[in-house]
């Protein structure tokens, strides 16, 4: 995607070097890191956040773990980054049965699907009810498998992983993912999502470097992602989930890019986080909840975009909202200073470390 034409202030060009000089940012960094593997179960897995809440989110899920993974490639960390990848693949390994069965037969119903969420230290499935119609997982592991393995960090093992990863394809053409409701990356009303269908599309395309892809699976996905766009879903005008069609999957145009963050800074931006959507009931507490990942995560494509102003502000807007351990937690309530239990969320604080990495 081509970097964004914007204008910019008379000394921009030095502002993508100030937080880099800054002491304290990195120690922020540097704690950041030990924060975001004080997360990682012996298994690799990560938990979306504190093992100790009570939450729920000490457990494991798909996306929350390749999300946190991008803070390890991050911060280098090679080994435990490829652990991530064997245990996700061993999950799937461990329910292949299940993927087989979908892959023959096109699941009607939620439990049907490949599970969203695991134990993470048995790798069981988390059996109760839950919005598991989740696609974007599913793209989002083979997004990111065949980008590490184009770079270089072997993920895959033997003909068993290469196996499984060529099931996944099956799985998201018996879907029919380009047009399969699903839950979303926020596991709510069953929709086409456009956050959805990207993710398998981007998936889809770096995968294809390794197992078979038919070129019209993928097609088809981009068809009904420029349908969407910039609209997540029928109901959804925009979504902070489509901020993931930017960074990491790198899948929109760059006029989709223009409209996606102007819909997202004119609605859904606050001073604490960006709201997921409007009108969002999940910690509703007199307004929609302040997401505070989405500030880290603005940084990223800014930084991508060649937008040092902007990069520069959001990464002083992360800052400004990690509590007094140097955490990033999953949300703040609406206009306010406290955050709910789930802190250090694993995804926000890996994003912060993609944003502050050096290079």
């Amino acid at each position: 995607m081509q970097a964004m034409q914007t204008s910019r202030i008379p000394d921009a060009r030095n502002l993508l070097h100030t937080y880099h000089t800054n002491h304290a940012a990195q120690h922020d960094l540097d704690a950041s890191v030990q924060i975001l593997r004080g997360l990682q179960y012996p298994t690799g897995l990560f938990a979306a956040a504190a093992k100790t809440v009570a939450t729920g989110y000490n457990r494991a899920w798909i996306r929350d773990n390749i999300y946190c993974s991008l803070g390890l490639e991050a911060s280098q960390n090679r080994s435990d980054l490829v652990k991530v990848y064997r245990a996700l693949l061993d999950i799937l390994l461990k329910h292949e049965e299940k993927i087989d069965w979908a892959v023959k037969n096109r699941p009607t119903e939620r439990y049907q699907y490949i599970h969203a969420r695991y134990d993470p230290e048995s790798m069981d499935e988390i059996w109760e009810e839950w919005g598991n119609k989740q696609n974007d997982a599913v793209g989002a592991l083979l997004f990111k498998i065949g980008e590490l393995e184009s770079k270089g960090i072997r993920i895959i093992r033997d003909r068993h992983d290469l196996r499984i990863l060529q099931k996944l394809v099956w799985y998201l053409e018996s879907i029919e993912y380009w047009h399969d409701k699903d839950n979303g990356i926020w596991e709510e009303d069953e929709e086409i999502h456009a956050s959805s269908v990207g993710a398998c599309v981007a998936g889809l395309k770096q995968i294809s470097k390794i197992v078979d892809v038919p070129e019209e699976l993928i097609l088809k996905g981009r068809k009904a992602l420029d349908r969407l766009l910039p609209r997540e879903s029928a109901k959804k005008e925009t979504d902070l989930a489509l901020l993931s069609l930017i960074y990491p999957y790198d899948i929109v145009t760059r006029e989709q890019a223009e409209k996606i963050l102007a819909g997202i800074h004119s609605m859904l931006e606050r001073n604490r986080g960006i709201c997921r959507y409007v009108g969002d009931q999940y910690y509703h507490k007199g307004g929609e909840a302040e997401w505070c990942f989405g500030f880290p995560w603005l940084a990223i494509i800014y930084r991508y975009l060649k937008r040092p102003d902007m990069y520069a502000l959001y990464m002083r807007k992360t800052l400004g909202i990690m509590n007094r351990k140097g955490e990033i937690p999953e949300l703040y309530f609406a206009g306010s200073d406290e955050h709910n239990e789930n802190s250090p969320l694993g995804w926000a604080q890996a994003l912060f470390l993609v944003a502050g990495r050096l290079g």
